[in-house]
């Protein structure tokens, strides 16, 4: 076989077109020279790609299975392409991202679809875990850069930058006792079982004399499901179980800082700086809607 790339892109302008002469204009080359190619190409591949009998060029049945194969191949073809491009001007063909389990998902979302469309070559790897495991990540080196929510102190190892917060709330199951009132006291909360976020160098607020404990903010939000207490939640994973938000003007709780980690010696490149401002932006469109 001694077809070429060209020869394929020849012949799909054609069949997409309906005529040798307008794939000739849309190629913006002479149409004796697209004709030329495809014929090669029937030559080189033994059977013919369109039915010369009819005057718009129509498919046989073996051209319109070459067409899916020919179409792939210059899939392929122009995937190699920008990757080798991407490379020869340094860019990053790989990037592994940690992700806080407690960041709003919304705006988590936004952001992986969005480096679909940025940077659509991109090789990436995403890990999820709590805001100490998103930490490990990075230390490790298994992520390049990670966004958490800050609950304490981390590894001299690295760098941070704070992007903006989430929103949280104090939660109960939607029949809890709790829930029928308007609005409760702390001393309200203080009669019921807190379920507590269970951290090293983090200590949470903690109102009830009864307290149980997880490491997990969606294990926690199962528990309070199961009408085992109530607890302090980031509002999406609170949204995503269906608790019952409570009124607690007195309780007065501020949003969750999140940061970006990354290792240090390993600066941020553009690919990095680019989720860096874009999830910015995104956690401030998500805090202002709630």
């Amino acid at each position: 076989m001694n077809w070429t790339i060209e020869q394929l892109r020849y012949f799909v302008a054609a069949a997409e077109e309906g005529s040798i002469s307008a794939a000739a204009r849309r190629l913006g080359k002479a149409q004796s020279a697209v004709s030329t190619a495809i014929s090669l190409l029937e030559a080189d591949l033994g059977f013919e790609l369109f039915d010369r009998s009819r005057r718009n060029a129509r498919l046989t049945a073996q051209g319109e299975v070459m067409l899916l194969e020919a179409k792939e191949l210059l899939r392929q073809a122009e995937g190699l392409n920008h990757r080798a491009n991407a490379l020869a001007f340094g860019e990053q063909p790989q990037l592994s991202l940690a992700l806080d389990e407690a960041l709003p998902y919304q705006a988590v979302s936004e952001l992986v679809r969005d480096l679909a469309y940025q940077f659509a070559y991109l090789e990436l790897t995403l890990l999820n875990g709590t805001s100490t495991e998103v930490a490990e990540y990075v230390e490790r080196q298994r992520a390049d850069i990670g966004f958490h929510v800050d609950r304490g102190a981390i590894s001299s190892a690295l760098g941070h930058k704070y992007v903006g917060s989430a929103v949280q709330g104090v939660f109960v199951a939607g029949d809890h006792p709790l829930a029928y009132r308007d609005q409760v006291t702390r001393g309200d909360l203080a009669k019921y079982r807190q379920i507590l976020l269970q951290m090293d160098d983090f200590t949470p607020l903690q109102l009830s004399p009864s307290i149980w404990r997880a490491d997990s903010s969606y294990v926690i939000a199962s528990m309070v499901v199961d009408k085992l207490g109530w607890a302090v939640l980031p509002i999406d994973i609170a949204e995503y179980e269906d608790l019952h938000e409570l009124r607690c003007d007195d309780l007065g709780l501020p949003q969750l800082p999140v940061r970006m980690l990354w290792r240090f010696g390993r600066d941020p490149n553009d690919v990095m700086r680019w989720c860096e401002a874009r999830f910015a932006e995104l956690l401030r469109t998500s805090s202002a809607a709630d």
